[in-house]
């Protein structure tokens, strides 16, 4: 087996080398003046089973790069076969047509990375899990759920616990984890006038004297989440935390967190941390390493994956 990291998430790979007991491969991946991707793979990989780590990320163009050159180099130098390990795939959101001349930009990144050359692709909570049939080849979209939950059973008195979706959209995903830990369910109705920007409604639920947690795989903006926080905390929710798989936190999104009624915010690793988001008081990141890296595990034994989340 060997892992190559790109240069999105150096952390996360090396923290997943280390779960597998495999150093990572050596390579370079470095800019010409021009900014060009060139990539050199410094050992032997002919005949291995590769996994290549790249979350497509910001700078999201530059890292999609690397990660298709990444994987033609490694189809080049005769690898067995090559796994795309993206613990965030971007341009998820972009993943149908929301109006007339409107490109589908999830498949066409999904053609060029099955075009680039790789055999498989894992990911974590795809925005939308019908992307996984975008991809012509295996793809296996694991699910953040055990490591939140196992972190909510250890921060948290569930006997007080109310679920929530920040949106109707999300309703599938907060009442899997909602079932996990044995807590009811509740919905914030939001009207989106535009992009970027949310006016919520109404809650659905009783959530007076709850300790409220809201779910979601993406928290970008921040702006959904702020809001949907104060209009718990407007009906008698005792307090609101958050649980989201992908911090993207672009332009303003960490100091509105930090000066939001959120009692606390809970991101996976899966995207590099900035510097803003570490010193933070109310956003605290767990990792996804390990379940990453047992299922790159059961991956190149021909174990089952799906087994991970029984």
């Amino acid at each position: 087996m060997k892992i190559l990291a790109g240069n999105s998430n150096r952390p996360l790979s090396e923290a997943i080398a280390a779960y597998l007991g495999v150093p990572l491969t050596k390579c370079q991946v470095r800019r010409f003046a021009d900014m060009e991707v060139f990539v050199e793979i410094l050992e032997n990989v002919r005949g291995q089973d590769t996994f290549v780590i790249q979350s497509t990320s910001f700078p999201t163009n530059d890292h999609l790069m690397e990660a298709l050159i990444m994987i033609d180099a490694l189809r080049r130098a005769s690898a067995r076969r090559i796994t795309a390990v993206m613990p965030y795939f971007g341009y998820a959101r972009q993943d149908r047509k929301p109006g007339p001349r409107t490109p589908i930009s999830a498949k066409l990144v999904a053609n060029l990375i099955t075009r680039a050359g790789a055999d498989r692709v894992l990911t974590v909570d795809l925005h939308a899990g019908q992307i996984q049939g975008f991809f012509d080849i295996p793809t296996d979209n694991l699910f953040a759920a055990p490591v939140l939950v196992r972190d909510i059973q250890d921060k948290l008195d569930l006997s007080n616990v109310m679920v929530v979706s920040p949106d109707v959209g999300g309703v599938v995903r907060a009442r899997a984890l909602a079932k996990r830990i044995n807590a009811p369910l509740a919905i914030v109705d939001k009207r989106r006038e535009r992009a970027g920007e949310s006016e919520v409604m109404n809650i659905i639920g009783e959530v007076k004297g709850k300790s409220c947690i809201l779910v979601d795989d993406i928290i970008d903006s921040g702006g959904t989440l702020c809001n949907a926080a104060e209009a718990l905390l407007n009906v008698g929710a005792a307090d609101v935390r958050a649980y989201i798989t992908h911090g993207v936190l672009s332009g303003g999104a960490v100091a509105r967190i930090s000066s939001s009624k959120l009692k606390e915010l809970v991101i996976t690793d899966s995207i590099q941390s900035t510097e803003a988001v570490r010193v933070a008081k109310n956003i605290r990141v767990v990792s996804i390493a390990p379940l990453i890296g047992e299922a790159i595990d059961r991956t190149a034994k021909e174990e089952s994956v799906s087994s991970l989340f029984n």
